[in-house]
């Protein structure tokens, strides 16, 4: 049995039909109509489709090795040659062989094939959620525009656009409803309301979000920012994924219990752009939609990964506990619910923590929590600046042995980076702290505290873009990259529609994986390659010269890229002429990959 699995998996086809009746209700589903692949080939986001497909009553699919459909299956041969059947005149030959060819039809074959397609779920599961997880953690260590005040706008259109002020530490200034847009088209009045908020909370950056109406919201905006060049305001396109769930979550009500369901989306607008990660963590992960197919794929295992994710970036950025949140103290390693609640509450009673060593006064963190998570907590401006960095309290005496033999002040020697450099680990190790955690001290007082994301920098829309009808062939447009699939990367270009930069289009050389050249949050410049209004696909290059159909630098390309919506149902590859001017080995590399 086992045999004849691996050989199914190895030699098998997967093959899929649209179901009769089925063609205008499974359109999204049309690359599959009539489509085959082996098996063990296809991709996550391929498999997965073909199986959305099924269970959605679009498709059939069958998955069988390929063979002569008027003689007998092979499988049925290779059960014979393990039982030592044959068929030599022998009076039960004839029927040990009909045995063999019912037991392969309708019991083995069925069986198999059950066995090959979980199979090919589980692989599929586990590379998008890798995919997923991946996308996250860019998303989660994006660049935070940092402690200023910022205009949260969450667009609309009848039911208008709702703007929140925040200060530099996130907390609500300011709110307010106006309707520059159909059906009121209070354009003035707006303009008017955005101004007198900007000067009266000297507001710094505006945080649009991208749903609908975002670039009309977004040229009011831009119409403030040049009639009043005097407030200084900084527009920035965020993403605004999840920030409905938020609103309506029971954290939500309890941290603005007071304010109405609509504005805190606003808040959650404006605090993204601050800090991505300590406002993105109050969301589940899966509502923040960088995935493909995340409702699909095996929701523990999913689920478990993000988690694990969360608390990486939240550990690896660490967290200033004069500021954090209950949410964000949460995914500190060693903290729970009640642990962050208690640090917050002690907080608000006592003031400011001073030290690390304070928090050991909060109640129920205990000498372990406090071990756990001392490392990760940081007290920016405190008494000692250790307490600002990422050195554990347990190591705070390999520092004070490195002063007192240096004869170097502790605020003389952190951020002295020759200094730093000229010491010898070897020197400061013992039996508690080797070398490599030495090493590493002497890193971090180099930049004690740093925040490791990257430097803060927006994408800027091109004007009289603003919709699909608006882009034409050869275009070259700035974007913001919003996920990453297997198959490539989706880039917001401000029309309301994510475009796809395939795989084979992100660049000049072979591609393996799309996150060696992009990732979620970058700002990349595209241009557009062809455009199927009707459909709602925009297909992008950052390839290098003129727009062309040729060699794809060995990777096959769909006919047309999916949408941000659609981004499950990428479609495979399709065998054509070789194109114009491809050169010899570009061809020969193409040939090979659709051999494979």
């Amino acid at each position: 049995m086992q045999n004849l699995r691996e050989w199914e998996w190895s030699e098998g086809r997967l093959a899929s039909k649209v179901k009769k009746g089925k063609e205008t209700e499974g359109a999204k589903f049309s690359d599959y109509f009539d489509f085959g692949q082996s098996v063990k080939d296809m991709p996550s986001h391929r498999a997965l489709a073909l199986l959305r497909g099924v269970n959605e009553g679009i498709l059939d699919i069958d998955l069988d090795v390929e063979h002569d459909a008027t003689k007998p299956h092979p499988a049925e041969a290779r059960i014979k040659s393990a039982f030592g059947i044959a068929d030599k005149g022998r009076p039960a030959d004839a029927w040990l062989g009909e045995t063999v060819r019912l037991a392969w039809k309708a019991r083995l074959a069925t069986s198999i094939t059950s066995d090959l397609l979980t199979r090919l779920k589980e692989r599929a599961d586990a590379e998008a959620i890798t995919v997923f997880s991946s996308n996250l953690k860019d998303l989660l260590l994006a660049a935070p525009a940092g402690p200023r005040v910022t205009m949260g706008l969450d667009p609309g259109l009848r039911t208008g656009v709702k703007a929140a002020i925040v200060d530099s530490t996130g907390k609500v200034l300011d709110t307010a409803t106006i309707y520059p847009h159909e059906p009121k088209r209070d354009w003035a009045g707006s303009l008017a309301t955005l101004a007198t908020l900007s000067a009266k909370h000297k507001v710094d950056l505006v945080s649009v979000g991208n749903g609908t109406g975002s670039r009309e919201t977004d040229k009011l905006v831009a119409e403030l920012m040049t009639k009043m060049p005097q407030l200084k305001l900084t527009k920035v396109m965020v993403s605004e994924a999840g920030a409905s769930v938020y609103s309506a979550s029971e954290l939500a009500a309890k941290e603005f219990p007071d304010l109405d369901v609509s504005l805190r989306g606003a808040v959650s607008i404006a605090r993204r752009l601050q800090d991505p990660l300590a406002e993105l963590v109050k969301i589940e992960p899966k509502a923040i939609g960088v995935g493909q197919y995340q409702h699909d794929v095996d929701q523990t295992g999913l689920a478990r990964s993000l988690d694990a994710v969360v608390e990486d970036c939240v550990n690896s950025v660490g967290v200033d506990v004069n500021t954090a949140s209950v949410p964000l103290l949460t995914r500190v390693s060693g903290l729970n619910q009640t642990l962050a609640s208690n640090i917050v509450a002690f907080r608000n009673e006592n003031g400011a923590f001073k030290t690390r060593a304070s928090l050991k006064k909060v109640p129920r963190l205990g000498p372990k929590a406090f071990e756990q998570a001392a490392g990760f907590l940081r007290i920016m401006n405190g008494t000692n600046p250790l307490d600002g960095s990422a050195v554990h309290p347990e190591a705070y005496e390999v520092v004070e042995r490195i002063s007192e033999k240096t004869k170097r002040l502790l605020k003389a020697m952190i951020g002295d980076r020759a200094f730093l450099k000229a010491l010898r680990p070897a020197e400061y190790a013992d039996e508690t702290f080797g070398v490599p955690t030495v090493t590493d001290i002497l890193a971090e007082l180099e930049k004690p505290g740093r925040d490791p994301r990257p430097e803060f920098k927006t994408a800027t829309f091109t004007e009289g873009v603003e919709k699909i009808s608006d882009l034409k062939p050869g275009m070259q447009l700035e974007g913001t990259v919003t996920n990453v699939a297997a198959f490539g990367a989706f880039v917001d270009v401000g029309v309301h529609q994510d475009g796809l930069v395939h795989i084979s289009e992100l660049a000049d050389r072979f591609v393996k994986d799309p996150r060696e050249v992009v990732k979620v949050g970058d700002v990349v410049t595209v241009r557009v390659k062809e455009v199927d209004a009707e459909r709602k696909r925009i297909g992008l290059t950052m390839r290098s010269g003129t727009i062309d159909r040729g060699a794809s630098g060995g990777q096959p390309r769909p006919q047309a890229a999916p949408t941000q919506q659609s981004r499950n149902f990428a479609p495979p590859p399709k065998k054509g002429p070789e194109p114009a001017g491809e050169s010899a080995l570009a061809a020969a590399l193409r040939r090979a990959q659709e051999r494979k």
